[in-house]
């Protein structure tokens, strides 16, 4: 794990795989941290691809905003460390909230952007209705910590019938979000409740863009995908089977096949 101080925080992330790999960053969604992706990550730098994995700010070992932390926040984080690591371009993935923020750094970088890889997220801007109940929701953990939330989701974060059959699986799921710090949480929470419509964005990308849903999702449902898909010019879309809003936790090897095939078949063959 590696650490730099940037934009008034400290960023934790792994550097994984070959310095010349084709570079690829995993941003975790929320109430996690870079250990989300790490099935992904240890296939693609085994493949030869270089990962950067970070601990978004507030998440993992990163340091934690108070107050609201925007998905251009996030963003600007992420085109930072990419200064910092010398990496002009990158393919970019990520899993719900870090979808918002992987679209919000195609919206405001794109030309750092090679590629799109949106797991189990949506494009459209926050309801009034969300808004209130990320509003809410932050101010409970402020006040209750992350244990009762983390409790209450995990039915919802994995597919609910892979909650038993999946034990170690949910453990790990349930370990990350009960160690979240509550106020990096709640920051996010509040900046992303005035989450933009990301709709427009996409449907202006030309580049590859791998679009990935848990069948079983029921934050994000397939719906859900299939309407960014036909949004996108250049879009494949994968649907994992016996999966829910977590696919990449819940079946890696079918996540890791996908994400493999669209690197080699769609990204590395184009300049």
């Amino acid at each position: 794990m590696n650490a730099i101080e940037l934009r008034g925080a400290t960023l934790h992330y792994d550097d994984l795989g070959p310095s010349a790999g084709l570079p690829v960053l995993l941003i975790h969604g929320h109430p996690f941290n870079r250990t989300l992706w790490a099935p992904q990550a240890e296939a693609l730098a085994g493949a030869g691809y270089r990962v950067v994995a970070p601990d978004l700010r507030g998440y993992g070992h990163s340091g934690v905003t108070r107050g609201k932390v925007l998905l251009s926040d996030f963003a600007d984080d992420l085109a930072a460390l990419l200064d910092h690591l010398g990496v002009e371009r990158a393919v970019v993935g990520g899993v719900s909230m870090g979808g918002q923020i992987a679209m919000e750094l195609e919206h405001r970088h794109p030309e750092r952007v090679r590629a799109l890889v949106l797991s189990d997220t949506s494009a459209p801007a926050e309801t009034e209705e969300g808004k209130a109940f990320r509003n809410r929701l932050a101010d409970r953990l402020l006040a209750e910590g992350m244990d009762g939330y983390a409790s209450e989701v995990i039915g919802k974060m994995l597919a609910a019938y892979n909650v038993t059959a999946m034990p170690e699986v949910a453990e790990r799921v349930l370990g990350m979000m009960r160690a979240t710090d509550p106020h990096g949480a709640a920051a996010a929470l509040r900046g992303r409740a005035e989450r933009p419509d990301y709709r427009d964005t996409l449907a202006a990308v030309r580049k590859p863009v791998l679009i990935v849903v848990g069948a079983d999702d029921v934050y994000t449902p397939v719906a859900d995908a299939e309407a960014i898909r036909d949004l996108v010019p250049d879009a494949t879309m994968a649907v994992i089977e016996k999966a829910g809003h977590l696919p990449g936790a819940e079946q890696p090897e079918d996540v890791n096949a996908a994400l493999l095939d669209f690197l080699a078949t769609r990204v590395a063959t184009r300049d």
